[in-house]
């Protein structure tokens, strides 16, 4: 679907592409067509303006007040090296070489695509304060009672036929320890780490289950070429409040409800349209299947912490919209 593409298409990206194709675009067009702005800076005759390096400013997070000027300071740099990279771009005439013909007609087509969705989703109401706060009551694990794991996996190779015979292991295992003592005996290959990982940084569908475990406990997770033992080595409580939550959540709300009108009218623009699939993207033409969707853990039995590995840094207590966007298993 088109906009399951876009979903996984980085900010980042369309910044990139958006400067991309109007810088090239500009020196592709009329140069008389230009509106009068405010001059920053002249490259051999060639303009920057104010309009440029605040376009560019505006895609900048979380910038505070007092970091624009030095910020603007850097964009302005930045457009200089990318107008004397311009320049000497037209006198190669690259904007003919087939290779960038196609990356300025993609980012075209990107940018004209993604404004197109941006104004669908402007049409999604916001979140009342009651779907707030039900929201926040029906994650409990992600809010109230919300708590930062450390985890050690164990990421190990087997064959399907193996994996019952690890899980009969780990099960009656007294502790970790002994269990790697046997992937070792047994010649399995296997490579551990630890992580610390607050309870919006999991995927949702897991979350409840690593809310019910308890420290030292184990569960197992099916990997593509094997398993993955999931060790809950420690955690802690660090609650959320409904109103440190409720920024976070009603952005995630409207997000919610932007994807779940442009999925709609993707399926009324497809369902209006004439589409024709030619040679091999015919269906049922021998495309391959799509990859199983890996299951959530399931707890195993109590196992003592593995040996730490270096720790990830500790957790923050700030939530945003991106940390529950990432706790409901969503890609951006």
């Amino acid at each position: 679907m088109i906009a399951a593409h876009l979903r996984s298409l980085s900010l980042r990206t369309a910044v990139v592409a958006v400067s991309a194709a109007v810088v090239l675009l500009a020196g592709c067009g009329d140069k008389k067509d230009k509106a009068a702005t405010q001059t920053a800076a002249k490259v051999n005759k060639e303009e920057i303006t104010v309009h440029q390096i605040n376009f560019v400013l505006q895609q900048q997070r979380n910038l505070r007040p007092d970091q624009t000027e030095p910020a603007s300071r850097q964009i302005l740099e930045r457009l200089i090296d990318q107008q004397l990279a311009l320049q000497k771009a037209d006198d190669m005439k690259l904007d003919r070489d087939p290779r960038v013909v196609q990356q300025i007609e993609y980012a075209k087509r990107e940018i004209l695509a993604r404004s197109y969705f941006e104004k669908v989703g402007e049409g999604a109401p916001k979140p009342t304060a009651e779907e707030i706060k039900k929201y926040y009551d029906e994650k409990p694990a992600l809010f109230k009672e919300r708590r930062v794991y450390t985890i050690q996996e164990i990421s190990i190779e087997a064959k399907a036929d193996q994996v019952p015979a690890l899980r009969d292991k780990l099960t009656a295992s007294k502790n970790i320890a002994e269990f790697i003592e046997y992937l070792k005996a047994n010649d399995f290959r296997f490579a551990g780490n630890q992580a610390v990982r607050a309870a919006e940084q999991l995927p949702l569908q897991s979350l409840e289950n690593f809310a019910r475990m308890k420290d030292g406990q184990a569960a197992i997770v099916p990997a593509t070429n094997g398993i993955q033992v999931v060790v809950l080595a420690s955690s802690r409580s660090q609650p959320v409040t409904e109103e440190q939550a409720r920024p976070a959540i009603e952005q995630f709300l409207l997000n919610e409800r932007k994807r779940k009108l442009i999925d709609e009218d993707v399926k009324s623009l497809r369902g209006a349209a004439k589409i024709e699939y030619v040679g091999k993207f015919v269906p049922g033409a021998g495309g391959s299947a799509s990859a199983p969707a890996a299951a959530a853990p399931s707890a195993s039995s109590p196992a003592e912490p593995m040996p730490a590995a270096e720790p990830a840094p500790a957790a923050s207590t700030a939530l945003s919209g991106d940390d529950i966007t990432k706790g409901m298993g969503l890609k951006k």
